[in-house]
């Protein structure tokens, strides 16, 4: 996208009308708070479901199982993001990927409110893997559209956008957790459909008038020479897939576990083919190439930061599940509940960093600088749950404000890693891969899904220790080393701060 049709879509966004942003942020703050509540209400009970008995309403699936498809699942959502910036790049645009990943997750969440086999299970996850990859990546890419490269309250801007998302991450474990945990799984289900809904309807109504030419300009469209071959090739692509994937399991050679495998490979392979492929196509500029090199290590910190903070929602719900004490100052506890600890703290901490940052401004500490803080806090997250382990052994019931602590910690970490990583990717991308670059970014995640996938099964209640620790102690040594090598991150960032 060209630097003047990147002013000429801020000219047409209304710059004041949401706490003193643009009035976009307002139909993206609902419409992702809406997208997130129907995510994480499902995320919520989704283990639950896998791993409870069928008796109990659930799929009766082992649990070392339910923990690895978790992983695998989220890995997917995040990957999927390619195929989401890539047509938003390319044919659509990122408005338009919005809107109709809308309409996929919604169907997702339909499909799991109908009870049914474990066949629709996996379709359900399908849609809502596909859904999330166009609408999640693209919808943060028009916030960044909505300002300009100069604009000092981006960063700002990204807080509190944030914040939205956790807004309906705080409220939908509350709603979907009791409704699916005390009631039906399926009427949770139902619920997280119904949020879907309400975003789409936010978004349909309010983006005309809000968002101006936000999202509606493909930054790198297909020549129409280009697009009969194109969707050809996606045609036959996918054709021959299907065929791989259908003899692959009648010949045995594709089972769960060599799927994990071949995701957690996935997981880091396809972000190297995406660093490369823009960094040798020709329409990146030198600044450009000096940025994408400057990404590199922040990529890599954030895959291990991610790899902590989702956990949150695999080994920590076990956690809260199984090895907590439920019954607290006499009320019963719901383990859906905990989920909304992470979304609680944000909402509570995002105005006061999102304030800090204004505050500062020129002063604030440097991108790489609040990436290493990042890890140090994630890994005290992790080593903190080594206490309660310490002195009460394996067999005794942890009381729950350990795990409250823990959530606190990884926040704190979360809100200099997190929104600084949405605002850094849109700053650093290059020109002609704006909506792909901000895919890049929710790689980190889905790489760090597919390493989780990879080691939740070396955790058990007798490997606690062990576990967190190893896990805890990586990332603390990795943020003391991006710490040492952040002024030399900066230079290649090219005046980017």
């Amino acid at each position: 996208m060209s630097d003047y049709n990147r002013q000429k879509i801020v000219d047409s966004v209304p710059q004041k009308g949401f706490f003193g942003h643009p009035k976009g942020l307002f139909t993206l703050f609902f419409t992702e708070f809406w997208e997130r509540f129907s995510y994480y209400g499902m995320r919520a009970i989704l283990l639950y479901y896998m791993y409870y008995e069928v008796t109990e309403g659930g799929l009766g699936l082992p649990e070392h199982t339910a923990l690895a498809i978790m992983s695998i699942y989220g890995s997917l959502v995040y990957m999927s993001g390619i195929i989401g910036g890539w047509l938003a790049d390319r044919i659509f645009g990122t408005s338009k990927a919005v809107f109709y990943g809308g309409i996929l997750i919604m169907l997702g969440h339909i499909a799991l409110a109908i009870p049914g086999s474990i066949s629709l299970f996996f379709v359900s996850m399908v849609l809502i893997i596909l859904g999330t990859g166009l609408l999640k990546p693209n919808v943060s890419s028009v916030v960044g559209e909505i300002y300009s490269e100069t604009d000092t309250r981006r960063d700002a801007g990204f807080s509190i956008f944030y914040m939205g998302i956790n807004l309906g991450g705080l409220i939908a474990p509350l709603i979907v957790g009791e409704v699916g945990l005390k009631h039906n799984f399926h009427w949770g289900f139902s619920i997280a459909a119904v949020g879907m809904f309400f975003g789409l309807l936010m978004f349909v109504f309010t983006k005309k008038k809000n968002l101006g030419l936000a999202g509606t300009i493909v930054p790198n469209p297909l020549a129409p020479g280009e697009k009969k071959k194109v969707y050809t090739q996606i045609g036959i692509g996918a054709v021959v897939l299907a065929i791989l994937i259908a003899v692959t399991i009648n010949l045995g050679i594709l089972t769960f576990d060599s799927f994990i495998a071949l995701v957690g490979i996935l997981g880091f392979l396809i972000p190297a083919i995406y660093f490369i492929t823009m960094y040798r196509s020709p329409k990146t500029t030198d600044v450009e190439r000096s940025r994408i090199l400057a990404y590199i290590p922040l990529f890599l910190a954030a895959v291990m930061f991610w790899s902590i903070q989702e956990q949150g929602a695999t080994i920590l719900a076990s956690y809260a599940d199984k090895r907590t004490q439920l019954n607290f100052a006499g009320f019963e506890i719901s383990p859906a509940w905990f989920q909304s600890l992470n979304p609680l703290f944000i909402i509570i901490l995002a105005p006061v960093f999102a304030w800090m940052w204004m505050k500062l401004g020129n002063r604030q500490p440097s991108v790489p600088k609040k990436f290493s803080l990042a890890l140090l806090f994630a890994g005290l997250s992790f080593l903190v749950i080594l206490l309660p382990v310490y002195f009460g052994g394996p067999d005794t019931l942890v009381n729950p404000l350990w795990l409250v602590l823990s959530y606190f910690i990884v926040v704190l970490g979360e809100l200099l890693l997190s929104p600084v990583g949405l605002s850094a990717t849109t700053k650093l991308a290059p020109a002609a891969f704006t909506a792909q670059m901000m895919s890049l970014w929710m790689l980190s995640n889905a790489a760090a899904q597919a390493l989780n996938a990879q080691i939740v099964k070396f955790y058990t209640p007798e490997t606690e220790m062990t576990y967190f620790g190893v896990i805890g102690g990586a990332s603390i040594v990795l943020g003391i080393v991006l710490l040492f090598v952040s002024p030399k991150i900066q230079k290649f960032m090219k005046g980017v701060n």
